[in-house]
């Protein structure tokens, strides 16, 4: 794809591109306003017609979700454009995760969710500009006990618009959007932060982080061979196992193990991929100076503590895009790491608390624009907090979205041939 190409089409260009979009002769169509003045700009007529896209779970992996090496090299571009100030999110910072509802403890009302943990139904919007110039929105329920269900513990929606108009241009399943977007962060962490001749990672938490992270170090550290992986139960470990067979003969080894300690120690790469409730810091995993080897990368998407060893100013610190931190942390009640458990809102506690600088502080995007450095030798330890942002969906979404367009997949919705309101 040309870095010149506009992503996200016009009526026409969608019907040449995506046949199954065009009906009968309503695409093209002279239309004339209600004086009779016709509305033809240059030489191309204007539709008032809006179709889009529908792509459910097969259509997203036909259109190459699950393609782990493109979604980290796009996720490169997207924190390029981050760091630069291409994008927008909500908020009054434009750097807000997103707008949540959480339920209370009591409720007078018998039929209202209660408050389990990680329930919540959660919208984030956003805007990203570079070639893709599109705005989008992802909608989930999450709820930890959807597990007892055979269901995923979140359920996503994605929906893509156009960014002049505001029409949609796709409506999507996003559970592997999303998943294999978080997964990429890591990969572009471990791109420019872990060692290149990785060859360990340790794990904690066999899930769907697990493996997405898993496929992300190994697109950017071809060397790796052996992974050590701390679980709950022997199926979730078992089915990982199986997944890494199947998936990446290239790894010669893989031990579990039954403490932190071992997930860290001796790792090249280590990543904390498990989920579990939020509220008490206390008892969130921990990462110890002690068991951290000279060369260590922690990538940390989930519930991550450390310890006071860990917050020496010799030990990197990297954020994912220390406006969505500031953001959080403007929002939330203090601590804030109670509420928001990743290990970078840790570190805004402890620059709050006097007990870190801000100076610690590092931006992957700037590392990725150039401006920065990434690993300057083979013995510093760098740990990255990922947080997820809407600005990832937008990327990947769109990329995905133009897949589909390019072959023909997915389902044609019409929205309207002619607004009743307007």
């Amino acid at each position: 794809m040309a870095a010149t190409e506009r992503i996200g089409t016009t009526a026409l260009e969608q019907v040449s591109r995506f046949p199954n979009l065009a009906h009968g002769d309503d695409i093209g169509r002279d239309i004339r306003g209600p004086d009779g003045i016709d509305e033809m700009t240059d030489t191309m007529t204007t539709s008032t017609r809006i179709d889009f896209i529908y792509l459910s779970e097969e259509d997203m992996i036909r259109a190459g979700v699950t393609d782990m090496a493109a979604c980290v090299d796009t996720m490169e571009e997207m924190f390029a454009l981050l760091y630069h100030g291409d994008y927008r999110m909500a908020g009054p910072s434009n750097n807000s995760h997103g707008s949540v509802v959480v339920f209370p403890e009591d409720s007078p009302f018998p039929d209202m969710p209660k408050p389990t943990p990680d329930r919540r139904f959660m919208a984030m919007p956003a805007y990203l500009g570079g070639r893709f110039k599109t705005a989008g929105m992802k909608w989930y329920g999450s709820n930890i006990a959807n597990r007892d269900k055979g269901l995923p513990r979140s359920i996503l929606m994605f929906v893509l618009n156009d960014a002049d108009t505001g029409a949609p241009l796709a409506f999507m399943s996003a559970n592997l959007l999303s998943a294999y977007r978080t997964g990429a962060v890591p990969g572009v962490g471990a791109r420019h932060l872990a060692r290149e001749d990785s060859k360990v990672v340790g794990i904690l938490g066999p899930g769907v982080m697990a493996r997405t992270s898993l496929a992300a170090f190994m697109a950017v550290c071809p060397q790796i061979d052996t992974v050590k992986v701390k679980g709950r139960g022997e199926k979730s470990l078992a089915a990982f196992q199986q997944w890494i067979a199947e998936t990446y003969p290239q790894i010669t080894t893989v031990q579990i193990v039954d403490t932190i300690e071992e997930v860290v120690r001796d790792s090249d790469i280590a990543t904390f991929c498990q989920s579990g409730a939020i509220g008490d810091p206390s008892i969130y995993p921990v990462v110890k100076r002690e068991w951290v080897s000279p060369g260590t990368f922690l990538s940390m998407p989930s519930l991550t503590n450390i310890d006071e060893g860990m917050e020496a100013p010799e030990i990197r610190k990297v954020l994912d895009n220390p406006g969505l931190y500031e953001a959080w942390f403007e929002e939330n009640p203090k601590p804030v790491h109670r509420n928001v458990p990743v290990v970078g809102i840790r570190f805004l506690d402890l620059i709050d608390q006097g007990r870190m600088s801000h100076d610690q502080i590092e931006d992957l995007g700037k590392i990725v624009a150039g401006e920065a450095p990434g690993r300057r030798n083979d013995e510093e330890i760098i740990i990255m907090s990922v947080g997820g942002m809407p600005v990832e969906d937008v990327a990947w979404g769109t990329v995905v979205y133009r897949n589909a367009l390019e072959k023909g997949i997915g389902v044609s919705l019409n929205l309207w041939d002619q607004p009743a309101l307007r």
